[in-house]
């Protein structure tokens, strides 16, 4: 994949897999790996970070002889993903612009114009406190 996923976008992911139902650790890593291309060294030290901030429970099964362990998402999780979804529609839509229009997000477009348009006030009344030829 030429995209590298890590960090918070990589937590939002796997909250996001867990939506719908829990998984077992080794159909989570296979899974994720498929789809993102994240290997399972990067992706069990996640896991365990998210169990530390409460954000996931885990808990064992018995599967032929050995257990599996399954990882869930919390209330505190779901409420994390929500805010995660949200932000990536805004991402994404920025990011979308810049690839595919070659253009800014509005929000930076409009600063600029306001930058722009403060710079031009500011030089304005520059060049009329020194007409005099006195710098005030």
């Amino acid at each position: 994949m030429t995209f590298a996923v890590s960090g918070t976008l990589l937590d939002a992911c796997v909250l996001g897999a867990l939506k719908t139902s829990a998984a077992y650790g080794y159909e989570l890593t296979q899974k994720t790996q498929a789809t993102l291309g994240v290997s399972e060294s990067a992706l069990y030290p996640v896991l365990r970070r998210l169990l530390k901030e409460g954000l996931l429970l885990s808990y064992d099964e018995p599967f032929d002889g050995r257990n599996r362990r399954y990882y869930k998402l919390t209330d505190e999780g779901a409420a994390v993903l929500q805010n995660y979804v949200a932000d990536w529609s805004s991402f994404k839509t920025n990011i979308d612009k810049m690839l595919i229009s070659g253009q800014f997000a509005e929000d930076v477009e409009k600063a600029i114009v306001m930058e722009e348009a403060e710079c031009a006030v500011t030089v304005n009344e520059s060049a009329e406190n020194t007409e005099g030829g006195t710098i005030q």
